[in-house]
């Protein structure tokens, strides 16, 4: 029996391609992405974030917190993918870029769910919606679109250069990881210690999260079984490390250690090799070039993915590990054929 009814690669894609220097297409996505991560791979370069509803000319920056605008970097989404400008971060001649594409909804809809009526692109089927909003000051709720609960938020203010504030259904509604920080989870109120439902999550009066007259955006993640799934995994310190079961072949995966000042890591079936084990991560907290080491070796299964380093950024006796995954294929899909390690 099929997982899913649809292909992963039609809602999450991953891509690489080289820049020009010159404005140019990049096609091969395979729909028009809503939200684009992309991160230059072999320099030094921050990490940059686009979504349909700010506009593809407007960017974060993880790393330093930065919004603005900037239309030579990504100029416009289009219909299998989108066109870079000339900003050398992103289209640097020569250079060869990574970046993580996902579809959420053609248009913008108005959401009243919650106590603050929100701006959202929700894309049902694969568990991810865009949401904006403007804070009030006060405790409030906001609706997701999703409906399912998200088990993984980010969110950010547009009006600010504040950090990105990390939720994750296994660290519990009254902790926090920073993307744009290695520091351990730390305890915090800013969800008021309420649980996303199957409408809303809920902002305090916080200048990351709900500060009166500031916007922000949430990007917000639920699991769909054989597509995405998010929890944690506790490491062993043994090389032959915990085998973490998804449901699917990995295509993309965001870790992070929990109990200790470790980089974020980001792991894809297009920056390695095309077969285990898999030793090559990006980290959203630092701008560094991507790196390739036995500390961050894994393999990429049919099922999920397992650790083969003894490394405390990805395998420490005891210590929790989140993770947000992404399918390249489900272990059965639409087409009923059983999905294969690498």
């Amino acid at each position: 029996m099929a997982y899913i009814t649809f292909q992963p690669s039609d809602h999450f894609n991953t891509k690489e391609y080289t820049g020009t220097g010159a404005e140019h297409a990049i096609t091969g996505i395979g729909f028009q992405p809503d939200f684009v991560w992309h991160k230059r791979s072999d320099s030094t370069s921050d990490h940059h974030l686009y979504d349909s509803i700010r506009g593809a000319t407007y960017k974060f920056q993880v790393e330093n917190g930065a919004s603005n605008q900037d239309a030579q970097s990504l100029k416009s989404f289009d219909s299998d993918g989108f066109t870079l400008g000339t900003n050398a971060s992103s289209n640097a001649s020569g250079g060869t870029f990574v970046s993580w594409n996902w579809k959420a909804a053609g248009s913008n809809a108005s959401n009243s769910d919650g106590d603050i009526t929100s701006s959202v692109r929700a894309n049902t089927t694969a568990g991810f919606s865009i949401v904006s909003y403007t804070g009030t000051g006060a405790t409030a709720t906001v609706g997701h679109g999703l409906g399912v609960a998200p088990k993984v938020i980010l969110i950010k203010g547009r009006s600010n250069s504040g950090a990105w504030q990390y939720y994750n259904e296994s660290l519990g509604n009254a902790n926090k990881c920073l993307l744009n920080s290695s520091g351990a989870a730390v305890s915090s109120g800013y969800m008021n210690n309420t649980s996303p439902t199957n409408q809303v999550f809920t902002v305090v009066n916080d200048g990351d999260v709900g500060t009166s007259g500031y916007t922000y955006m949430a990007y917000c993640f639920a699991d769909i079984k054989g597509h995405s799934k998010s929890g944690l995994y506790y490491g062993t310190s043994n090389a032959d490390g915990p085998m973490v079961y998804t449901g699917f072949k990995p295509k993309f995966i965001l870790m992070k250690n929990q109990n200790r000042n470790e980089n974020w890591t980001i792991h894809d079936n297009n920056m390695d090799a095309d077969y285990n084990v898999n030793q090559t991560k990006v980290s959203p907290n630092d701008t560094a070039a991507k790196s390739s080491n036995s500390a961050f070796a894994m393999d990429f299964l049919a099922t999920g993915f397992k650790i083969r380093t003894t490394d405390t950024a990805l395998n420490q006796s005891g210590e929790g590990y989140l993770y947000l995954a992404f399918a390249e294929e489900p272990l059965v899909s639409s087409n009923d054929i059983p999905a294969t390690a690498r």
